[in-house]
């Protein structure tokens, strides 16, 4: 999953956009998952779909057709922690599996996909690039299952003898290329010299998580793994700490909201740089009259079945940064908090 093809998932479909979201629970001594629960849950689109006077039997068979499929690309023996299906009008399918289970097993009837899963799988889980400064300087794509070396493109890059630092420009380069499909912070592992070259020629451009000092230049995905550990927990903590840092000093200077309503209507004038939310909130809202968000109890009508995803999406889509955070980790800031942009 990488944050082009997480955008393309945020936009408005036809009605109806059906998502499936289901955790992955293993049982008996083989450890496999439940499939009863899928079929379960599926089963609920369904009803919800032949109950709705909006779609027409030909749409539900459409959409559910869609969703068998989606179902039928997935392993259950091999999903990690959960699961999403997405199905809209017009044969539009997609299947991911999770690295860290769904909040919740729920089926989501809207406009739009339900992608708070994925967003917290791309801003939570803990991906990064780890650039290998060397003769031959190679590219690790890190994610929680393990590291994988990036082959194909600019890298691995060799060091002519005479290069100087114009090697550390043409790797700063192609990391460039790379990390703006895909965004993410980098560790550095070289020599003292190496890295002091390669973070002049980045100048700012990355988000540096950290360095690994000497030269690894034959270290294996194992080896590396354990090198970089204590490197990215404690980024990982200065991270944590930073969000309710950037919070407290957003709202001394008053560009801070908080609560559902007032961030969804910052949120929609294009004003969010920065939205924390905890993970587990979900929150029905209906549309006033002048178009703002109100929360209710429970979705009915043309409610908006969970308004944060809606909220999620809508920072997302105007460029704004999104970190969700464990549950209570928002006490004093109603669950939901945005650093405005003015």
């Amino acid at each position: 999953m990488d944050a082009v093809t997480l955008s393309e998932l945020r936009k408005p479909r036809p009605y109806p956009a059906v998502s499936v979201l289901l955790p992955v629970h293993r049982r008996g001594p083989s450890g496999h998952p439940d499939p009863d629960r899928l079929r379960d849950l599926l089963a609920e689109a369904r009803r919800r779909l032949e109950d709705d006077p909006r779609v027409p039997p030909a749409t539900v068979d459409d959409v559910m057709g869609g969703l068998r499929q989606a179902a039928d690309r997935i392993d259950l023996g091999h999903a990690r922690e959960g699961v999403a299906l997405y199905a809209a009008p017009d044969g539009e399918r997609h299947a991911f599996t999770l690295d860290q289970p769904p909040v919740e097993e729920r089926v989501v009837v809207d406009h739009t996909f339900a992608t708070r899963d994925l967003v917290a799988a791309h801003t939570r889980t803990t991906r990064y690039w780890l650039l290998v400064l060397a003769d031959r300087t190679r590219l690790w794509d890190c994610r929680p299952g393990g590291l994988t070396e990036v082959v194909g493109g600019p890298f691995p890059m060799a060091r002519r003898p005479d290069a100087g630092r114009d090697f550390h420009r043409a790797v700063t380069a192609a990391l460039g290329r790379v990390n703006g499909r895909d965004p993410r912070p980098v560790i550095v592992a070289g020599t003292t010299r190496d890295q002091a070259f390669f973070e002049e020629a980045a100048h700012g451009s990355i988000i540096l998580a950290g360095r690994v000092d000497g030269d690894h230049h034959d270290a294996g995905a194992a080896e590396l793994a354990e090198l970089v550990h204590p490197v990215l927990a404690a980024y990982e903590d200065l991270r944590e700490v930073a969000v309710l840092t950037e919070l407290e000093a957003a709202r001394s200077l008053r560009r801070y909201a908080s609560g559902l309503a007032d961030v969804a209507r910052l949120a929609e004038e294009g004003r969010g740089a920065h939205l924390v939310v905890e993970r587990g909130y979900y929150a029905p809202a209906v549309r006033s009259a002048e178009g703002a968000l109100i929360p209710v109890d429970r979705p009915h009508g043309d409610a908006v079945e969970d308004a944060v995803d809606r909220v999620i999406e809508t920072v997302l889509e105007y460029g704004g940064e999104v970190t969700l955070v464990s549950d209570g980790f928002l006490v004093d800031h109603a669950r939901i908090a945005l650093v405005v942009r003015y």
